[in-house]
């Protein structure tokens, strides 16, 4: 581990993987209890047309991908809310229409950029520079300022959606909130996992942390936990076997949910039999 944080590309890349582990499972943990998993997987198809549109305008893809995928979170629960088509036609309509974007922009931007179009899809955290930690920690801080001033109403929301509005909370504001954070959390990880796999740690530690414990808090906290356990370790693991970094933390954070389950369960099995004597 000594030689590992000898390098100064690998102190940024485990800075930046631990503020990710932090931060995706903290807002996924609202986005799986509200049944949308696959809201990540929405918004990362928009934000690769915001990449794009970075590459073609010759501005940072990293801004760009910030704009695209909140205005396109914002579409997504707007056509949720105000629309007949459900959640799961919403998100479907906005993975093609991010997909066919990204495409186009892609291919009318200045040679050169499908190598580091690449780069975001499937992540280069090795490449990661001072500026893009400044902006992940930036946007983490955002994200976790968010669940901590906001959790309690948050957790009503995502809960009983009409019991919120009865209690008075602003439920279309909540909404949007839960969305754009999810926008502002892919556009945090994509640099380390790729937007082809940044849903993955938005829900694999929420569905870990579900197995050992009931409460909500604890679930969110043991999810943080293993969102970092995952990158973190799957990030040390990729500079010793020379492997990709993203595919390694999702592979790692699917290791410990199959431990969780095994683990869970013989909780729950002898649990009984404790309560008897």
């Amino acid at each position: 581990m000594i030689d590992l944080l000898q390098y100064d590309f690998m102190q940024r890349a485990l800075v930046a993987a631990f503020l990710v582990g932090l931060a995706a499972p903290a807002i996924g943990t609202f986005i799986v209890q509200r049944r949308l998993a696959l809201l990540g997987d929405g918004i990362g198809h928009i934000a690769l047309t915001g990449v794009a549109l970075g590459f073609l305008t010759g501005t940072a893809p990293v801004l760009t991908a910030v704009l695209v995928a909140v205005l396109g979170a914002v579409a997504i629960e707007l056509v949720r809310a105000r629309g007949r088509t459900s959640g799961d036609v919403a998100l479907a309509l906005l993975f093609y229409g991010g997909i066919a974007g990204g495409v186009l922009l892609i291919s009318l931007a200045p040679g050169g950029s499908n190598a580091t179009l690449m780069s975001y899809l499937f992540g280069s955290i090795s490449s990661v520079t001072a500026q893009d930690v400044l902006v992940i920690a930036l946007l983490a801080v955002a994200v976790l300022l968010v669940v901590t001033v906001f959790g309690r109403e948050l957790f009503v929301l995502c809960q009983d959606e009409e019991v919120a509005r009865a209690s008075g909370l602003p439920v279309r504001f909540l909404s949007l909130l839960i969305a754009v954070t999810a926008a502002l959390t892919v556009v945090v990880a994509m640099r380390v996992v790729g937007l082809l796999l940044v849903s993955a740690l938005m829900v694999i530690p929420v569905a870990t942390g579900q197995q050992l414990t009931r409460g909500f808090r604890s679930t969110i906290l043991l999810a943080m936990l293993f969102g970092t356990v995952a990158t973190v370790g799957g990030l040390t693991s990729s500079f010793y076997v020379e492997a990709p970094p993203g595919a390694l933390i999702v592979l790692v954070a699917l290791g410990g949910f199959a431990l969780a389950l095994g683990l869970g369960r013989f909780v729950r099995r002898n649990r009984p039999q404790e309560s008897r004597q």
